[in-house]
């Protein structure tokens, strides 16, 4: 039977209590009436054109994430390049060097500056491209529209207008905000996937009007015509308010009919919708925010270092200035080779002071050497080869996908480097939305065999740690016994005390099992019908049942296989049905009244189809945390059977319903430490007095109008769910991402901080912060809730000032906290959430957050994500990185300092305003570990470097003109300065910045605390600036003066001439070229033949253009003709004086690194010397030690519950062998 065949007999209403009951016509709601701001929302459905122009034009259905059109890119791209304030000076001196004061040509000034805009420009326009063609990706989909005499064609999302009737089929999103009309079912129900929205995966029911339910077919929407009035685009997901108006009739609008952009169809054949919100005025677009433009830490701090150096170049250019307007005034008159009686102002000895303000022009232009022009373009170059690094990493790479890394934008390569914080979502970036069913407890007594991911990484970890601590535990003081060596009983103690599951199955019989989606379950005493033979049987009949019925699920026969798939709301209750078919209990079918079990292993030895008859439902909402069923079996008998939260349902049971509760607490607590998602599961018998009783008052309630019905529901619902018999407890593994508790470890190890931000149930989050180990047993969890009696009772205040005494109580506490070992998780709501992010609490709750080991924040719009984020990155000041798979993750990830999108299965919105991607979250270990690491790194020594290399060129000219009577008389020939900094000195910085790698990718993941290093910023600090500023001005001054010396009035040549100023001054540029090409080899840790040859080539392609430059002729080359071949290289004090400057130079660098290497050596210094003595290989106990003291100090991850095992062991093992303890030997357990 084909699936729509079955599903179009359904009515589904009938299974919807509280949020899906239609009343009858004659209850119907009223109308909203509103007025005034916020609701001037007229939509005439099926008259697109009327919207074509205005008063009712509303925006297109087109979207964009781009930061710049074709307008505005010009405008906004120049004034991003001329925020820089680098870029800002350049732009003055190139103007000035149109007037006579400048010392050099107008194009020498004005050609770099438009090369290095002009290239961060096309970086820009080209990332942004990339931003472009993704949008179009979405807004040319094709949607089915209505175009007219019941006919409906394809169109483009982005040509879709207001008032447009749209079908939309299963698995498709939704290309607007759409009012349901109609669907594939007969009561007009249908069923959402909101993931992109919220995060969660659970799916929604939504229903359209009763008064639409005819408009099933295109035929029928020839002569439809009808008005909507309603609310203003706003970025509420869960509220609308309208009114639509159909055949002279008028009828209240709610959120159950909205059916959102980016949400997905599932589970219904079709439905039809019009079109209410298009484009940026939809919903999930409210929520994005605009798309900002971002600033890494580093740049920020080179802006301060330019003023700097701009404050540097003033000063100089001020005593320059002076100076020369002394000099002027009191010498340039005996100068009579000047004729100073025929000159201009610039020269002027009647008005020195003019002179000097005119030099200082000069010498503003003269001195910007000290501000590297290159050192944009080069750190452009190098960011964009590293971006490619990034993209094309195969260890990032995602075999099931085929998605690579990718770097959109190449801005941020450092700051990867520097993360404080990372705030995640949780659906889909750390699950899988994939629930296996692994383990159970029934009658008291535990099922399942198999171990979960969180306890086969913690045994893992934990078999490293106990090895690699085995010396340190077996210094306490054991007495010895017969068996053997004390050291053996350790290791039985801590087999044992640990608790540890050793439950292991080889790889190759895991790949010979057949795999079951959703059932990971593992126990012959269950399966094949052998739960028959337990002592318990009918018990775990009774819970098998349970699993079968107590459900909402569709089922949808499979012609491949020939049994079933489910379509449940939620993946657990999927779980559930699939375990329940695998140990012979396969619901089979669902009428409107009644839900069919298949059961195999009975007693007649063939399958039996029972049918169960539903006489209510009692549905699952996060305020209840259970839903119940009441069924007649085909005896007669009536039973209500119940799943929900342990705490709910251990409230409600009878006194004789108490029997297995102890033993199931006990299995609970085990299954909550692997990380397992718990339901426990109880029923209740009725007599039929007693259930008609009850139901005549559920109905009274179910049919009342006005606001207490919900609350009248609840009430009558919570009488009947009393007095139950437990009758065991589930355990589904929540599937995380492949490699997420390991990659949170390792996080967690490099001392970064993270925090969970999801629209999913409290619940759900807790279990998934057990699952990654976000949580563990014996953390303090601190809730902070909005208390519904508070709420009720009192008004605002009242609320705010109750989170507040939480926050504040619970801060104190931490204060208070005596345990240094004592770890904190902060957990709280979205309702909570809106008053504790108001400006009078925020930094409170801030704080409190701060002190807690992991944050939880649960039930969040995308907006709170978006505050959240702002929160943490504004109140802390410290980097913080979001990352996010779906729409509702856009407004954190642009507000975050970086923002990470996952390339899954759930549109590409999250990328799309991301400035990386990664397949999965496991490779965010690597994005920061590894490359955040080396890209800070080389990042900080490259523009420290570039600092160093201008200072150190830049003073020497200002030496010189200060030697030469403040003439701005220049040193060096016009083509060494245009070449010093494009050439000569660029390739080694930019390798550099590319290839230096302190350490190995390897060890970056073997030492993860090296990562501090960015965060602590030791790179980049103010005294290792100023450091590299200082060995500048050494390096300056150690060129200029010592060259002087040394050529002063010493014989140069053969016949005993002194050098000239060409002499000198390419001397002084070739100490400068070779001295600084030195120095970056001396800062490398990592050699490569590409580095190798950019430094060593640099040096000989000055030597080469010196030849050349000599060999043309003297009308071009001038003083510099044959300077080499003539005048330097027959000289020995040329080559003398060279290498004494260049050894002098570089000199207190290598007397500084050795010291520090030798006697304060930093991490790195140590895994350097480490690996180049071989000692990894040759000592394995030193490196492995080395290795465990390289964790940051972390109280979540698995490290953190081996070391609270650890810890527990220890102190076991003392009280064992304390004093006061017996003599007599006993066996270790």
């Amino acid at each position: 039977m084909t699936r729509g065949r079955i599903r179009a007999k359904l009515r589904q209403s009938h299974l919807y209590t509280f949020t899906c009951f239609r009343q009858g016509t004659a209850d119907a709601e009223a109308p909203h009436s509103f007025d005034g701001p916020g609701f001037s929302r007229i939509v005439y459905c099926n008259q697109p054109q009327v919207h074509s122009k205005k008063p009712l034009y509303y925006t297109s259905n087109n979207i964009s994430t781009t930061k710049y059109n074709i307008i505005t890119f010009l405008p906004k791209a120049i004034f991003e390049q001329f925020r820089r304030v680098a870029n800002l000076y350049f732009l003055l001196a190139a103007i000035l060097s149109l007037t006579p004061v400048a010392p050099f040509s107008a194009v020498s000034m004005i050609a770099p500056l438009a090369f290095v805009v002009g290239l961060s420009m096309a970086k820009e326009a080209l990332e942004d491209w990339r931003r472009f063609i993704q949008d179009m990706k979405v807004n040319t989909r094709k949607a089915s529209i209505h175009k007219g005499n019941g006919v409906f064609g394809f169109k483009p999302w982005q040509r879709i207008r207001v008032g447009d009737v749209v079908k939309v089929e299963k698995d498709q999103f939704f290309p607007a905000d759409l009012l349901l009309l109609s669907s594939s079912y007969d009561d007009g129900i249908c069923y959402v996937e909101t993931m992109n929205l919220d995060g969660e995966t659970n799916l929604k029911v939504k229903r359209s009007l009763e008064v639409t339910l005819p408009l099933d077919d295109d035929g029928t929407f020839n002569d439809f015509r009808a008005t909507i009035k309603c609310e203003d685009p706003n970025p509420s997901l869960y509220t609308f308010v309208g009114n639509f108006e159909y055949e002279r009739q008028v009828y209240p609008l709610d959120p159950s009919q909205i059916l959102l952009r980016d949400s997905k169809l599932r589970n219904t054949a079709f439905v039809y919708g019009v079109v209410i919100f298009t484009g940026h005025d939809s919903k999930v677009m409210q929520n994005a925010t605009q798309s900002p433009s971002k600033r890494s830490r580093i740049e920020r701090k080179m802006d301060q270092i330019i003023y700097i150096l701009f404050t540097l170049l003033v000063v100089i250019s001020l005593i320059s200035s002076i100076g020369f307007a002394v000099k002027t005034k009191y010498q340039m008159p005996d100068w009579w080779y000047l004729q100073p009686n025929n000159t201009t102002n610039l020269y002027n000895p009647k008005k020195p002071a003019l002179s000097g303000i005119f030099h200082l022009v000069t010498a503003l232009i003269l001195y910007g050497y000290l501000i590297p022009i290159s050192l944009y373009v080069s750190i452009e170059v190098v960011k964009v080869l590293q971006a490619t690094f990034i993209n094309q990493d195969i260890h990032m790479y995602d075999e099931e996908t085929g998605n690579t890394a990718q770097a959109r934008t190449s801005n941020l390569n450092e700051e990867l480097g520097q993360v404080d914080t990372i705030l995640s979502d949780k659906t889909g970036t750390l699950t899988c939305n994939q629930m296996d069913f692994l383990k159970c407890s029934i009658a008291g007594s535990a099922y399942g065999s198999g171990s979960s991911e969180v306890e086969l990484a913690a045994a893992k970890q934990m078999a490293i740690d106990l090895e690699e601590q085995g010396n340190e535990l077996s210094n306490f003081p054991m007495h010895k016994n017969s068996t053997g060596d004390s050291w053996n009983n350790t290791s039985a103690l801590g087999a044992t005390e640990i608790e540890l599951e050793t439950v292991v199955t080889s790889k190759d019989e895991k790949e010979h099992k057949h795999v079951i989606k959703g059932f990971s379950f593992e126990d012959i005493r269950l399966m094949g019908g052998n739960w028959s033979k337990e002592p318990n049987a009918d018990v775990i009949e009774l819970f098998l049942r349970i699993l079968a019925v107590c459900h909402t699920a569709i089922p949808e026969r499979n012609e491949e296989i020939g049994g079933f798939n489910y379509e449940a709301e939620s993946p657990d209750e999927g779980s559930f049905l699939v375990a329940a078919r695998e140990f012979g209990f396969e619901f089979c079918k669902r009428t409107h009244t009644s839900v069919h079990v298949r059961e195999r292993y009975v007693s007649s030895g063939q399958p039996v189809e029972r049918e169960y008859q539903i006489l209510n439902l009692l549905e699952f909402t996060s305020k209840r945390k259970r839903m119940s069923v009441i069924v007649r079996d085909e005896d007669g008998q009536i039973f209500l059977l119940c799943k929900g939260a342990d705490s709910i349902i251990f409230d409600r049971l009878a006194k004789n319903g108490r029997m297995y509760e102890e033993a199931t607490t006990r299995h609970l607590n085990e299954y909550g430490e692997s990380g397992l998602r718990t339901l426990a599961l109880a029923y209740k018998k009725l007599e039929e007095s007693e259930y008609s009783a009850w139901n005549s008052e559920f109905m009274k309630a179910k049919t009342s109008i006005g606001p207490d019905r919900d609350a009248m529901l609840e009430r009558v619902s919570d009488a009947m769910e009393r007095e139950l018999i437990l009758v065991g407890a589930t355990a589904v593994e929540d599937k995380l991402q492949k490699g997420v508790p390991q990659c949170i470890d390792k996080l967690a190890q490099a001392g970064l901080k993270l925090w969970v931000l999801t629209g999913d149930k409290m619940e759900t989050a807790i279990n998934i912060g057990f699952a990654c180990s976000l949580l563990r047993q014996g953390m303090k969890q601190i809730c902070i809730t909005v208390n519904p009696d508070v709420q009720t009772q009192d008004g605002k205040e009242a609320v705010k000032e109750n989170i507040l005494m939480q926050i504040t109580n619970n801060s104190q506490m931490i204060k208070l906290e005596k345990d240094p070992h004592a770890a904190f998780a902060l957990i709280i709501d979205g309702k909570t959430l809106e008053h504790a992010l108001a400006d009078d609490m925020k930094h409170q709750f801030l704080g409190l957050a701060v002190d807690c080991a992991s944050v939880i924040c649960c039930r969040v719009s995308p907006k709170q994500k978006a505050l959240v984020t702002r929160l943490v990155k504004e109140g802390t000041g410290k980097t913080t990185l979001a990352i996010g798979d779906g729409a509702n993750d856009v407004g954190m990830i642009q507000e975050a300092d970086i923002g990470v999108g996952i390339s899954g299965v759930e549109g590409m919105q999250a990328v799309m305003a991301s400035d990386f991607s990664i397949a999965q979250f496991r490779f965010l270990e690597r994005l920061l570990v590894v490359h955040g690491h080396w890209c800070y790194k080389r990042i900080a020594q490259m523009i420290c470097y570039f600092f160093y290399k201008n200072i150190a060129f830049g003073l020497t000219l200002f030496y010189f003109e200060a030697f030469t009577g403040f003439s701005g008389q220049s040193v060096y020939d016009d083509w060494y300065m245009l070449l010093f900094n494009v050439i000569l000195t660029s390739l080694p910085v930019i390798s550099l910045g590319v290839f230096e790698q302190d350490v190995s990718s390897e060890v970056c993941l073997q030492f993860p605390a090296l990562y501090q290093q960015g965060p602590r910023n030791l790179f980049f600090d103010w005294y290792r600036i100023f450091g590299w500023m200082g060995n500048g001005l050494y390096t300056s001054l150690i060129i200029f003066f010592l060259n002087i010396i040394i050529f002063y009035d010493q014989a140069f040549r053969s016949a005993g001439q002194t050098a000239d100023m060409s002499a000198v001054g390419t001397t002084m540029f070739t100490c400068i070229i070779c001295a600084v090409n030195c120095q970056i080899a001396l800062t490398m840790s990592h050699f490569t033949w590409i580095q190798h040859l950019f430094v060593w080539g640099s040096i000989t392609t000055w030597y080469i253009f010196l030849l050349l430059y000599g060999m043309t002729s003297p009308l071009f080359s001038g003083t510099a003709y044959q300077i080499l071949v003539e005048a330097l290289a027959p000289a020995p004090m040329y080559w003398c004086a060279t290498l004494l400057v260049i050894v002098t130079c570089n000199l207190p660098y290598l007397v500084h690194i050795s010291f520090q290497r030798s006697f304060n050596p930093m991490d790195h210094h140590i895994i350097q010397e480490i690996k180049y003595y071989r000692k990894d290989v040759e000592d394995q106990y030193m490196w492995t030690r080395e290795r465990s003291k390289a964790r940051q100090e972390t109280k979540i991850g698995f490290s953190a519950r081996v070391d609270a095992k650890i810890r527990q062991l220890r102190g076991k093992l003392q009280k064992k062998q304390s004093p006061t303890a017996t003599n007599v030997q006993t066996p270790l357990s």
